[in-house]
Parts: C-alpha cells; structure tokens; sequence
C-alpha cells in the first residue's frame, strides 16, 4: 500500500470533499477578497488617485443601491432554488439507488462550486451595497456585481445540465467504478523492502494467542482509516507487535477488540495513545475500504433486480462494471499483510480483503437475487470470463470457476423454460472451453 503520508493526504481530501460547506465557504472568503481590492480602488478614484475607465457603470448613489438591491434579490432566489435541486437529487439518490449513494452526490465538486458561486456573489453584492456612502459610490465593485451576474447565469445553465447527467444510472454506476479503480491504485504499490527479521507471521499470531494482551476501541462506529505508519512507530517504540483483526469497512462496538499486542505488557502503554492510529465514523469511505465500491454497485444492482423495481437492464450494467474493476486487478491485487520497521521487524499484522472476498462480494448477492433471470446469469457468466482471461494465480482462477458453477447449478434449478435454460448453458459450454484453452 502506499505510504501513510499520501493515504493521510487522501483521508483528509476525503473529509473535506464530503461535504456542502468547504467549497462554497472558499469562495465567499475570495468574494470578501475580492470586495477589499475593488473597494480600495473605488476609494482611491474617489480621491482622485486614477481615472475611472469608460466601460465602468456610472450613477448615483440611489441608482447604485436600486442595481445592488435588485442583483442580491435575483442571487439569493436563485440559490434557493439551486438548493431545492440538490434536494431533489439527493431525494432521489437516496430512494433510488440507495441511502448510501448520498455520499456521491454530496461530494460532487459541481454542485458545491454551483453553491458557492451562487452564495459569493450574494456575499459580495450585499458588501458593496453596504459601503455605498452619501457622495460615495463604489463604480467599479458595482460593475463586477453585474458582470458576476453573467457568470452566475453560465454556472446555473452548466449545473442544470451537470445535475440531468449526473443522475442517470449508468454514469453513476461508473462514477463509483472509477472510483473503486483509484482506491485500489493506493494499495498497489507495497512498503520498501527490507531484510526480515524476528518471527515470522505464524509464530507472532500462535505468541498472541496465547500470551498477548488486547486494545479495546473507546468509540462505536465504522474503522474508516487506520494509520499504519503511526502504528508501526508506536510498536517500535514499545519493541511489540500489534495484530488488527478488523480492516477499514468493518463495525466496532465500545469496547471492541481492536488490537491485540505481544508482548503483553506493551498493550496498556500502546492503549494510551491507540486513538490516534485509526479513524471511526458513521460512515464507510473508500479510502482503504476497496470493498465498499464494490457493494455500492451490488446494492444499486439488487435494488434494480427487486420486485418492485424489476430493471434487468441496470442490474446487467452493474455486472459490466463490476467484471471490469476485478478484471483489472486480477493480476496484481496484493495488499500488504504486514509492516515492518527500518530494522525489518514485524510491528503490525492487519486484516486485508482478499481477491476471493471481492469476487465473492461482487457476484454472489446477484446471483442469489437473480433466481430465475437467465439474462442476468449469462452476464454474470461474460463477467466471469473477462475475469478468467486476466487471472493466471491458479487459486484465483479456482474462485472464479466456483461462481459459474454455481450459476450452472442455479440454472438447472431454477429457469424453468427449455429455450431460456439452453442460453445459459451454452454460455457454461462457451466458458468451459474458453477455460480449456486457456
């Protein structure tokens, strides 16, 4: 995985990219910026320090506040409905393809752009109107009010139209896809080599079992990020080992298991500053939990195949994503399973999802919602294949060939149509041989 300095950097874009307020908050701090330097050259004409251009708006002061007046009315009422938009959006990602599908739409840099250009313009007309004085008035802070509103115009036509693209299904699909792909590319790269030194693996795990002493969490929630450099120096520190049985996507309880340290006297001391080696929250992010991409495209594609929803079309195109993502790490999905220090110790065993889990996550549910859809089973099965064609790792390929038995066996017991079954397992035969030749 990379280094803790760059998955900190991520972590911390992360937080600050899932939310309404961070973009639109820059943006009034340029607007009131921008009030200061066209507000001190308003004084400094004022004064006699330069000529006013010709293309700067003249007028008197009332005129001045009618134009203002008139420009911060337009603003704010237009945010409102830019605002009752996002809610609708997030209405519908929340109904349609599910609660947890919120987070995309709220971390969108579009519709926050949108937001906070809308919301400094406000900010900056209100200003301007503000300083507007008996003899003074500010010609050139009125002037960027009315050019602002033309740019405001442009940012409402593009976020109308980001908006009705933004929420169709397939670019939604692909949106977690792509995202799924750059969480993984952090857990490609593995720690520097360094000679091996100490026990292996096998004998630290049979030493904790036995004789080492346990790290419970203070706080309930999701294991969002876990801070594996800054643990590795803690264990250093004590010359111990920490073993983490959880891995970022999972639950913990108050009171949890958390860690487990040998020796065990090292574990009260490592307990004290333990919080700051991991991050909970309500929610999962995709930071270091690749599997949560994954289930984010199986829960759209579940809600597709319910009764009450019956889109086969977008449950097909989940399993195209779904074959693509573990498609392209079919060859190199190696996460590391422990860290060592400079002097090649092992200082932490952590818990990581392994390719068998994700092939599992991403076509088991489907397949199980899918009861009688051949349509489904054979993409299901073309998935399989793309997969297959990548995979050389024989126990990887032994996962794969599970999941099409498992279609074919659900196909016999299943589809009850003659015509319907003998689709499917034509495609099983086209696998089979495509197997065989590879």
């Amino acid at each position: 995985m990379r280094g803790g300095i760059y998955l900190e950097a991520d972590r911390r874009q992360e937080t600050l990219r899932t939310n309404l307020w961070f973009v639109p908050t820059l943006e009034v701090v340029g607007a009131i910026v921008l009030f200061a330097i066209t507000c001190a050259l308003d004084r400094a004409a004022y004064d006699g320090a330069f000529r006013i251009p010709s293309w700067v708006i003249g007028g008197t002061p009332d005129a001045a506040r009618q134009v203002l007046t008139a420009v911060a009315a337009a603003i704010i009422t237009v945010v409102g409905v830019v605002f009752s938009i996002t809610i609708v959006a997030l209405t519908m990602a929340s109904t349609q393809f599910g609660p947890r599908m919120m987070r995309n739409f709220i971390r969108d840099r579009g519709t926050q752009v949108t937001l906070g250009t809308f919301v400094a313009t406000f900010v900056y007309a209100v200003a301007v109107l503000v300083s507007i004085g008996r003899s003074f008035v500010p010609h050139i802070s009125t002037t960027v009010s009315i050019a602002s509103m033309v740019v405001d115009l442009a940012v409402l036509i593009y976020f109308i139209n980001h908006i009705a693209v933004q929420i169709q299904l397939p670019n939604v699909i692909a949106d977690i896809a792509r995202e799924v792909k750059t969480a993984v590319d952090t857990h490609r790269a593995p720690d520097p080599g360094v000679p091996a030194c100490g026990p292996t693996t096998e004998e630290l795990l049979e030493l904790m079992a036995d004789s080492g002493g346990e790290v419970r969490t203070t706080t309930s929630g999701y294991l969002q990020y876990i801070r594996y450099d800054r643990l590795v120096r803690l264990a250093r520190a004590e010359n111990a080992v920490i073993h983490l049985p959880n891995r970022p996507g999972h639950f913990l309880t108050e009171g949890q298991v958390m860690a487990t340290v040998w020796p065990a006297e090292a574990a009260e001391r490592i307990a004290e500053d333990f919080t700051r080696g991991h991050v909970t929250g309500s929610t999962r992010t995709l930071v270091q939990d690749i599997s949560f991409g994954i289930d984010q495209i199986v829960e759209i594609a579940l809600r597709a195949l319910s009764a009450a929803t019956n889109d086969t079309f977008t449950a097909l195109t989940c399993i195209d994503w779904l074959g693509d993502c573990l498609s392209k790490i079919a060859t190199d999905w190696d996460p590391t399973p422990v860290l060592r220090c400079q002097d090649g110790y092992i200082r932490v065993i952590a818990a990581q999802v392994s390719y068998e889990r994700l092939v599992q996550r991403a076509f088991e549910k489907i397949r199980q919602a899918a009861v009688g859809d051949p349509a489904v089973m054979i993409r299901e099965l073309d998935a399989l294949a793309q997969i297959l064609d990548r995979v050389e790792d024989p126990q990887r390929r032994q996962v794969v060939l599970d999941q099409a038995a498992m279609i074919e066996r659900q196909v016999a017991q299943s589809v009850s149509e003659d015509a319907d079954r003998e689709d499917v397992l034509r495609r099983c035969e086209a696998f089979h041989d495509q197997l065989a030749r590879t």
